[in-house]
């Protein structure tokens, strides 16, 4: 059964938070099919209004609205939010969509980025579909069509992830620490253990027994579930960076069978959801300021082969966080759940 003429009633769990608002936005830009819209958040919020295809819509209460009805929705409201409150919208009958950690390593819960396995979105016996970490899913979308033609080994992974990554107080600490120390005075951390402007944080979520953060190991097992393969080792480090928008990643990849820096620029040119910005010598590579930040593509740039292995390619990939990070995936998801009733 076609559905390309049916509307769909979709609820933004988290609609005034930073990935919300963006994802009321993506919703209207790509005209998806809504019929009626609920917006929701905490009681803090709730009472408010926030502004889809040029109307107002006021702000519901999440703990007193009854998700009877409700087709499709997307949850950014934080882990402990979609554990409480997904699995009562998809009893009454929603497909949800949840952008947060706390489903997406169960077994019984696909974990899709649009372009890399848009098929698993049809297998979801619990009616919840997982939109992966904002790093994995970048990282992804440009590493999966090499893994599927030349096979990935191992993945080295150092990550420069800007602070909307942690949400609006985090924007907030850096242009507060920014213009503190322009004026000569103390930065007070309040957001980030120790000052973010001007700085460098190797240190994103919580440190596990390993000695690695839990941000960094959703990149191990995000990894291996969305491509399938639980051979492919990842070493990787997250770092928090004083960027407002976009996270870069420095990747270098150990393949099966050797791939040219030339073999992966033209592959990843004909790949969905990636630009290749690639001219070094021309000062032409991808940033998140110049590229990234507001925009939907993952860039791909400083594509070259590895000194230190003979199957090694390295790459530098930045994606708006905010957009394909969480958003926009969100809002691609949906559009396959929509195209596939």
């Amino acid at each position: 059964m076609s559905n390309q003429n049916r509307s769909f009633t979709v609820a933004v769990v988290g609609a005034t938070g930073a990935v919300g608002e963006t994802m009321l936005n993506i919703l209207a830009e790509r005209d998806f099919p809504v019929g009626k819209l609920h917006a929701l958040a905490s009681a803090r919020s709730a009472g408010g209004t926030v502004e889809f295809a040029g109307e107002k819509i006021d702000v519901q209460d999440l703990a007193t609205f009854d998700p009877a009805g409700v087709d499709i929705a997307l949850f950014s409201a934080g882990g402990s939010v979609s554990k409480e409150y997904a699995p009562k919208f998809a009893a009454a009958g929603a497909v949800v969509i949840d952008n947060s950690s706390a489903f997406r390593y169960d077994d019984d819960v696909p974990l899709v980025v649009s372009e890399v396995n848009p098929e698993a979105a049809q297998d979801r016996p619990r009616g919840i579909i997982a939109n992966p970490n904002c790093s994995t899913m970048q990282m992804l979308v440009a590493l999966a069509p090499l893994h599927r033609e030349y096979g990935i080994e191992r993945i080295n992974v150092a990550t420069y992830q800007s602070v909307s990554g942690a949400g609006r107080s985090a924007l907030e600490e850096l242009g507060r620490q920014t213009g503190a120390l322009l004026n000569f005075q103390d930065p007070e951390p309040q957001r980030f253990p120790v000052q973010i402007a001007f700085n460098l944080i190797p240190h994103i979520d919580e440190f596990l027994d390993n000695g690695f953060t839990k941000e960094e190991m959703k990149m191990v097992w995000e990894t291996r579930k969305i491509l399938g393969d639980d051979s492919i080792q990842v070493n990787p480090t997250a770092v928090r960076v004083p960027v407002f928008y976009g996270h870069s990643e420095a990747v270098a990849i150990e393949t099966r069978k050797k791939v040219t820096p030339q073999q992966a620029r033209e592959l990843l040119a004909r790949s969905p959801g990636v630009e290749v910005v690639d001219d070094p010598k021309a000062g032409v590579y991808p940033t998140p300021v110049t590229h990234a930040s507001g925009n939907d593509p993952v860039y791909v740039g400083r594509i070259r082969e590895d000194l230190s292995h003979p199957r090694g390619l390295n790459l530098w990939i930045v994606a708006d966080n905010i957009r394909k990070g969480a958003a926009l995936n969100a809002v691609q998801v949906a559009e396959l759940v929509a195209k596939n009733g």
